[in-house]
């Protein structure tokens, strides 16, 4: 990601609100000569790879959430199924499909709940970033004695980033209540998904059975 886009993603997230949004001015870090600026690639990178975790924190709560409307309609086939079955043993069959899927959908729906959570704490991990990213500004800038980088106190950045990675740590632990009753969740439907499979002689081509 080049230069310029993290710096006006830096502008970007700063405008967010003031929470970690303690910045050093533009116009300090100009003045920086080129082997200083170097210096920086690595925080940049370390920007770069935030940006990406929330990204992908986005893409798992949109493949979670089409992952429940399928589920859901697996539940209405399966549904649907029983209503037609010609015989208890293919009576039998859809009402376990049926368990499989509200299973299913209730595993899907807590771990979206675990999803979201996650998201927020990548997006409060990608705040941490620039607060980091600040803080290697600031210390270089102190470093070449850019004029007016003396004004500034590094102890405030400093604190910046532990308060922030503090905070991340917080909302981290609070995650885990939503962790076990997605693993709860997840056992209870891989229990009635393989009741399923063996009344259907784990056949590959039912229409119920099915990983995710």
């Amino acid at each position: 990601m080049k230069r310029t886009l993290l710096l006006s993603l830096t502008l970007l997230a700063s405008a967010c609100g003031p929470r970690y949004g303690m910045r050093v001015p533009d116009s300090l870090v100009k003045k920086l000569p080129y082997e200083t600026r170097i210096e920086l690639l690595e925080s940049e990178n370390d920007l770069a790879l935030a940006i990406d975790r929330v990204d992908e924190a986005d893409n798992e709560v949109n493949r979670a959430r089409e992952n429940i409307r399928r589920a859901k309609s697996r539940q209405e086939a399966a549904e649907d199924e029983e209503d037609r079955a010609p015989d208890a043993s293919s009576r039998e069959v859809a009402q376990l499909a049926i368990a499989e899927s509200e299973s299913r959908v209730e595993f899907l729906r807590a771990h979206q709940r675990l999803n979201v959570g996650l998201r927020e704490v990548e997006k409060l991990s990608l705040r941490c970033a620039f607060a980091k990213f600040e803080l290697a500004r600031l210390t270089a800038a102190r470093k070449a004695k850019v004029q007016g980088s003396e004004r500034l106190e590094p102890k405030e950045y400093e604190e910046q980033v532990s308060e922030c990675e503090a905070a991340v740590k917080e909302e981290r632990a609070a995650l885990a209540e939503d962790t076990k009753e997605a693993q709860t969740a997840k056992e209870a439907w891989e229990a009635k998904k393989a009741a399923l499979a063996k009344k259907t002689f784990d056949a590959r081509a039912s229409p119920y059975v099915e990983n995710l």
